[in-house]
């Protein structure tokens, strides 16, 4: 036991060593800013800005290449409540709720004060997350040791469901369907068994298979890019910026808020695929419910804006929890991030702790860095920031096309995965107007060849046979929860139909009797 600790305290000392040596520190307070500058434009959002910066951490020592993409991402996530406090336009999907009572305060003059609870909540979120993860981690390593190629294959299945699930409004069945095309883009190219190609149609290029990093830059990038030059909807900042720091009294009315929608935020984290905006939605509408003044959400409430800021910040922490004992991403950015560290030779996963055991604290460490700067300086850059929300859209988004085409090709070296990137850039712009979600799509693509694989494996090991599958307990949980799942998908479905036809009636009738 004492060993055991004294081992964990070492690579904790290890880890906090290495990252604030240089130039391991500097790079993750530039990284951070330049993530805050990011999440404040809106239409650049995190999950795309580590999609373009992946391929900038080829020449990098992992643990630079670290600590540039989650000074990014930190900073991106928190940056987008600039944009949605001053100008009610989230810089970032995550940011959505906390336009609600962050664009009231800024109309009643208390933009800078907002943008300051904001700040501090987002520190505070973080920071909790960062606990949660660097506690349950190595417990769920344990757990995750005992997994067999069904629980792998199972697991795949049920973070697309569950994902699917949750990141879309209208219908699961959207959600499930771009996570299984994921699935199938994934099966394109020799299979891993017995090297037979599948779906190449004569293609050479195809053999490889489809790249992930230009598949998600064209997802996330040329997609974003299309979109925002399609909106023709101008934007001023209607009121002065005014004091940034907020009262000792602001804080302290929000701390029961903000431990409260952190570990909300991790949570949601930790489910595959769910992100940030779902977790500032889910924490907004608790703490309306639990708030004595939840009466006041929506009206200038910073409960209700730390709520939301706190949360979407704690998803960061709580994403990284199945990616690395289980390669799954929690959130659409922790999917670059895992991308990125694969490129780098890391295999996140139960393994993981034996084969890199200092990965943890290293990204923890990192995090807590991250978040101290992000910190420092969002309350530092508040006024730059909103100078910064000037800029014209339409002028930036072409400027990041380059930036686009020199990522998909920087990684191969092949023309090819340009056009690959452009091809996934048009399919995400039409799912997008079709109103089918992004992040089943990326988790498909990730998770496809592990499902894939373990599938395979556990049907050779059991002779073609599932029998196997009903001696193993935790498969079986995993099959019962995606059973449940798909009935209350269809359940939900059925009711928002019958929600829509109702009110499609009642115009109907209200229009006669007009």
């Amino acid at each position: 036991m004492f060993e055991a600790v004294s081992q964990q305290f070492s690579l904790f000392g290890g880890a906090f060593i290495q990252a604030f040596s240089y130039p391991q520190v500097f790079v993750t307070i530039i990284a951070t800013v330049a993530g805050i500058v990011v999440g404040a434009v809106p239409g650049l959002t995190a999950t795309m800005a580590l999609a373009l910066l992946i391929n900038l951490t080829y020449s990098m020592q992992l643990s630079v290449a670290v600590a540039f993409l989650l000074g990014v991402y930190v900073g991106a996530v928190m940056g987008g409540c600039y944009s949605a406090i001053m100008i009610n336009i989230p810089g970032t999907p995550s940011a959505a709720a906390t336009a609600l009572d962050g664009f009231v305060l800024a109309k009643q003059g208390h933009g800078g004060q907002a943008i300051g609870v904001g700040v501090i909540a987002s520190f505070i979120g973080t920071v909790i997350s960062i606990i949660v993860f660097v506690f349950l981690t190595p417990f769920l390593y344990r757990i995750a040791l005992k997994f067999g190629q069904w629980e792998y294959f199972l697991i795949s299945v049920f973070g697309i469901m569950i994902c699917g699930n949750l990141s879309t409004q209208s219908t699961p069945l959207k959600g499930w369907i771009v996570g299984f095309l994921g699935f199938f883009t994934a099966m394109i190219g020799l299979d891993a068994v017995y090297a037979f190609p599948r779906f190449t149609y004569g293609s050479y290029n195809l053999m490889a298979g489809i790249s992930l990093i230009p598949a998600l830059i064209g997802v996330f990038g040329i997609s974003e890019i299309l979109s925002v030059l399609q909106e023709d909807t101008p934007y001023s900042i209607e009121s002065q910026l005014g004091t940034v720091f907020p009262k000792k009294s602001m804080v302290k009315d929000i701390i029961s808020t903000a431990a409260r929608s952190g570990l909300i935020g991790c949570g949601i984290g930790a489910v595959p695929g769910a992100g940030e905006d779902i977790a500032a939605w889910v924490s907004y509408d608790v703490g309306k419910r639990r708030s004595k003044r939840g009466h006041l959400f929506g009206k200038g409430s910073y409960e209700g804006l730390a709520s939301a800021e706190t949360a979407n910040n704690a998803c960061i922490g709580g994403s990284m929890i199945p990616l690395l004992t289980l390669a799954i991403p929690g959130s659409p950015p922790a999917a670059m991030f895992l991308a990125a560290i694969w490129l780098h030779g890391v295999k996140p996963g139960p393994m993981l702790a034996i084969e890199s055991p200092d990965f943890l604290y290293l990204t923890a460490v990192t995090l807590f860095i991250a978040t101290t700067s992000m910190l420092v300086f969002g309350l530092l850059l508040a006024k730059p920031m909103v100078k910064i929300l000037k800029i014209n859209r339409k002028i930036l988004m072409p400027i990041i096309v380059p930036l686009t085409v020199i990522g998909a090709y920087a990684g191969n070296v092949n023309s090819f995965d340009i056009r690959v990137m452009f091809i996934f850039g048009i399919l995400g712009y039409i799912l997008r107007k079709l109103e089918y979600p992004m992040a089943p799509l990326v988790l498909g693509i990730i998770l496809g060849p592990t499902a894939d694989i373990a599938f395979r494996q556990a049907l050779m090991q059991g002779q073609g046979s599932l029998i196997p599958l009903l001696g193993r307990p935790v498969g079986i949980v995993l099959m019962v929860a995606i059973v449940w799942i798909l009935y209350s998908g269809f359940k939900a479905s059925k009711v928002r139909r019958a929600m829509s036809m109702a009110e499609m009636n009642t115009s109907e009738d209200e229009g006669g009797n007009k």
